[in-house]
């Protein structure tokens, strides 16, 4: 009676200790291009990788070779002049939360975050500050979107050459070197 007892409360716990894991079917990453100082355009990487411990070590993988402009001869450029996957296959974002505050939102209930963060991108590393809003969608799920983008330099992460080679392909004047990112991320426990 007494281990029945202890499974049935087990399962009643709170999924405060469970490990959250991103769903990528229902999140999104997306980038900003500008190019010739007139034309902005929206792009996406379509594989996404990310889990969140226990003790709120959060760990967001992008695999680059999924990036879609909606150009195929586009993405692949971006593959090898740009990002280089075969040296750099993803993308690393990391950052430490407190996940009490998220568990505990009841079911539509919204937070906003200042939380620090790091970008790991083709072997370099850059700190940043992301304006972050969680929704709690139910039980077992919750919503992280970025209130407002994250702005990162094209030079902080040694893609410069690869971006001048992108903009004499493409016939262009410029291509911006500041790239706004913003994301949709699920996170569902397990």
């Amino acid at each position: 009676m007494f281990k029945l007892l202890t499974f049935l409360l087990a399962l009643a716990v709170p999924t405060a200790h469970a490990s959250w894991y991103l769903d990528n079917e229902s999140s999104r990453l997306s980038f900003i291009s500008t190019k010739g100082g007139k034309l902005s355009e929206v792009h996406r990487f379509l594989t996404l990788h990310g889990q969140i411990d226990d003790d709120g070590t959060a760990n967001l993988r992008v695999e680059l070779d999924s990036a879609s402009t909606g150009i195929p001869l586009r993405d692949e450029r971006l593959r090898t002049l740009l990002f280089n996957t075969e040296q750099f296959p993803e993308a690393l974002v990391n950052a430490q939360l407190d996940l009490g505050p998220i568990t505990t939102l009841a079911p539509g209930a919204q937070l906003e975050l200042r939380l620090p963060l790091t970008v790991e991108l083709h072997g370099r590393q850059q700190s940043y500050s992301a304006e972050l809003l969680v929704t709690r969608l139910d039980e077992q799920r919750f919503q992280v979107v970025t209130l407002a983008p994250l702005v990162l330099q094209v030079e902080d992460f040694d893609l410069s050459d690869g971006l001048e080679a992108l903009r004499k392909l493409a016939s262009v004047s410029t291509i911006s070197w500041s790239v706004p990112v913003g994301a949709v991320l699920i996170f569902t426990s397990r």
